[in-house]
């Protein structure tokens, strides 16, 4: 008998028994011939020599290392992400309704309505129509395919987009000197298509840069040559916490890499891997980032350089590091008057991360905001600069948004001003543009068709909004980017937010506050320090019952 099948002692919860994924993964394209395997390893109990699966063993024995990414195959048409529970997420968390009070709104029936809460945001200096901004997407082959119906459909909801690393760099176009960048017809488009749209007050195009970007001034290229005015410094990131990765399947365009400085694996310009890739035994390079340690008082200087050129807001992304290094980058923040950090919870992923490591390296979300907000109540507390947050790792759904910003609430103003989000919105655009795709070839699915309709004009619930906003011109290009599909998904948070928000009776956004929640575990409560749903207003409920 295993020990999670013994009788738990009374007031004692006995762990879930989960049985391990690594070697039957969607991820890895894998899976074991049974499903009864050896928990420990997560091998079939008995492995048989003429088993026609591919488990992860067995696939790394004709693949090698291309099995520590998704499926390569797949690589530019897909997103990827942790499958692994973390035994603690947004669900453990529950909102506590009010009835007797209300806040940010006259107390009037006709004022208490949830289309009238104020979901406005502002985080980092920029103002945002919703609490939710696009986290940086670079040089991965999903995010350029799909860029401008992210750009655009950013631009039009009001929010906020941050072009990723290693973009200059990927430019085949792009042009050096002396190791530094020019110009970037790629940069240029990623820049120019927001603004196409941009109302010019809400949201903002930022650009971030990791160390290859700083190693060829694309800070300086982005702020002097097209005028961008939020320039955001990469510490890592959730999915992982080494350098940027992607995958190319030219072996010219393998080489150009590797002549820019990028480490590029297995090294195209050796003979025999030249002679592999002929044959197709290979099929493409992995082109990697350098991995740095931060220097303070190297990144001091370079934000003073930044705001002498005229860059308006420093924002600052990290990952699930351990603790220790959370206070180290705050710290860092605070010194350099940063305006906002967003740090990214372990678990996401957007092209090409190992799977391993999103598995089972870095802190989970939820985790991390905890620790968060403990350092920033610390720094409060000495009078320390405290920037704006943002959270990121797995964000998707209105309660997550509302819970992360209501969690960091102690007292007049949330610490956590917006979510960040990378694989919602470009899912919500890839489909949008898969389906018009379908629609082309008069292929969608019949059941589709008959809930919804069988053109775009129907099934796209926002259609005639964009049309009269923007016009049929502009709204034939936001449907056919897929725009229209991250527009109405931002709708679909905005309002769900507001109804939310009014459960709790709070009609402004950042009224949301620890108070609005209870934890449902002794896990979370233990974490976040939130009392469980039986704790939540035990003296006043006693109180009230007492006169």
């Amino acid at each position: 008998m295993a020990f999670w099948d013994y009788p738990a002692s009374p007031g004692v919860t006995m762990p879930e028994k989960k049985l391990p994924t690594e070697n039957s993964s969607v991820l890895t394209g894998t899976r074991t011939r049974v499903q009864d395997i050896t928990p420990l390893s997560g091998l079939c109990a008995l492995c048989i020599y003429n088993c026609p699966m591919l488990c992860e063993v067995g696939k790394s024995a004709f693949r090698g290392r291309e099995v520590l990414y998704p499926e390569p195959e797949e690589f530019g048409l897909s997103t990827a992400a942790a499958n692994k529970d973390f035994g603690l997420d947004w669900s453990d968390l529950q909102l506590m309704p009010r009835l007797s009070e209300v806040f940010g709104t006259e107390p009037v029936s006709d004022k208490m309505i949830f289309e009238s809460v104020d979901i406005s945001a502002r985080c980092g200096g920029v103002d945002l129509k919703l609490p939710v901004f696009i986290a940086a997407l670079g040089s991965t082959d999903v995010a350029k395919r799909n860029w401008e119906g992210l750009a655009l459909g950013a631009a039009i909801s009001g929010t906020a987009l941050v072009v990723g690393e290693n973009v200059c760099g990927m430019d085949e176009e792009a042009v050096f000197a002396g190791g530094m960048v020019q110009q970037s017809k790629d940069m240029e488009f990623r820049v120019r298509t927001y603004r196409e749209l941009w109302d010019g007050k809400h949201g903002d195009i930022a650009v971030q840069t990791n160390v290859e970007d700083e190693m060829m001034g694309v800070d300086f290229y982005v702020a002097s040559k097209l005028e961008v005015n939020t320039i955001e410094k990469k510490f890592g990131q959730g999915a992982k916490s080494i350098g940027g990765e992607v995958r190319v399947t030219s072996i010219e365009r393998a080489t150009e890499l590797k002549k820019r400085g990028y480490i590029v694996i297995p090294d195209p310009e050796d003979k025999k891997v030249q002679e592999a890739f002929r044959l197709g035994t290979i099929k493409s390079f992995e082109r990697h980032s350098r991995v740095a340690k931060p220097d303070t008082q190297r990144f001091l200087e370079r934000i003073d350089q930044l705001r002498s050129m005229g860059v308006k807001r420093i924002w600052i992304k990290t990952g699930s590091y351990r603790p220790a290094e959370i206070a180290f980058i705050l710290k860092l923040a605070s010194e350099t008057k940063a305006d906002n950090v967003t740090f990214d919870g372990a678990g996401g992923g957007t092209g090409m991360s190992p799977v391993s490591m999103m598995n089972e390296s870095g802190v989970p979300t939820l985790y991390l905001e905890a620790l968060v907000l403990k350092a920033c109540q610390i720094m409060k507390s000495k009078g320390m600069h405290v920037p704006d947050i943002a959270i990121a790792g797995g964000f998707s759904n209105e309660h997550h948004v509302v819970k992360a910003i209501a969690l960091s609430n102690f007292d007049d103003t949330p610490f956590v001003k917006a979510v960040a989000m990378a694989r919602a919105p470009i899912l919500a655009v890839m489909k949008s543009k898969y389906f018009l795709e379908l629609y082309k070839k008069n292929a969608l699915p019949r059941s589709f068709v008959e809930k919804y309709g069988s053109k775009p004009e129907h099934f796209f619930v926002a259609s005639s909004e964009l049309v009269s906003r923007y016009g049929a011109k502009t709204y034939e290009k936001l449907l056919e980017s897929g725009a229209i599909g991250l527009y109405t998904y931002f709708t679909k948070i905005e309002v769900g937010i507001k109804i939310l928000a009014t459960g709790q009776r709070k009609y402004k956004l950042y009224l949301l506050d620890r108070s609005d929640l209870a934890a449902l575990t002794e896990r979370v409560a233990r974490v976040t320090d939130l009392p469980t749903v039986e704790e939540v207003d035990k003296e006043l409920f006693e109180t009230i019952l007492s006169k």
